[in-house]
């Protein structure tokens, strides 16, 4: 259990870097955009080979399409609501700046916690750890928060305050994946991990289409395309090395 947290927070650990970078040298949104498509395309190879197909060959049809539902569905009604009260997803541009940094950080949990519950879930049986995954997400992570922390510093929050806050993301990341490993270990992992790969991979899918995507294209015209399929073969490649 303490391996699957520590996996967690590693994942998640490219949260607090990328809110450094973004309070202490910005990058132009262009570039910010093009980390975000790269990140992107790493997901997308990540969802489809480690987490979609392993939770078909292991769980059937039934837990990928449950699966796959519920992630989809849980992420568009709590993006829904994260949008109502006045926020955005993944640091982009926002209507109105009072208040719009728990509604960051709560964005940042709604995909995290379920990507680190995966990583802890890998580790039952005594598997090894998905490094195409664990890579995916902790690339995906920077452009979150150094695009976020900009943003809230801009706001006029104290850099402290903003690091502290996500540090607090991360530690939750990493508690989310030893708190995976523990129940789905106890409550049988062959029956109930196909179903959280598969919930991933529907929330992270949605993620991508509905946010991550178009904020990269929006900000980094038209070499999103370029960088996007530069991140999957990367990930590709690191899930199918030796």
């Amino acid at each position: 259990m303490v391996a699957a947290g520590l996996w967690g927070l590693l994942g998640a650990s490219s949260l607090v870097l990328g809110a450094v970078v973004g309070l202490r040298a910005p990058l132009a949104r262009r570039w910010v955009a093009l980390l975000m498509a790269f990140g992107s395309g790493a997901l997308i190879s990540a969802l489809a080979y480690d987490l979609a197909q392993e939770a078909f060959s292991t769980g059937g049809t039934g837990a990928l399409a449950t699966g796959l539902a519920a992630g989809a569905l849980t992420f568009f009604i709590g993006n829904t609501l994260i949008h109502r009260s006045g926020g955005h997803r993944r640091g982009g541009k926002v209507k109105s700046p009072d208040g719009n940094g728990p509604a960051i950080v709560l964005g940042a949990l709604l995909d995290g916690i379920p990507e680190s519950v995966v990583l802890g879930s890998t580790l039952l049986g005594g598997a090894t750890i998905s490094i195409s995954f664990l890579a995916a997400v902790f690339i995906s992570n920077v452009p979150e928060s150094l695009s976020a922390a900009a943003d809230l510093r801009r706001e006029g929050h104290e850099a402290g305050w903003i690091l502290r806050l996500w540090v607090l993301v991360a530690l939750v990341s990493g508690v989310a994946a030893a708190a995976g490993y523990a129940l789905l270990g106890a409550m049988g992992a062959s029956v109930l991990v196909p179903f959280v790969q598969a919930f991933a991979a529907g929330a992270i899918l949605t993620l991508l289409a509905d946010t991550m995507i178009p904020e990269a294209f929006e900000e980094g015209g038209p070499l999103v395309g370029l960088a996007t399929v530069f991140g999957f073969a990367l990930a590709f490649l690191l899930s199918n090395a030796g």
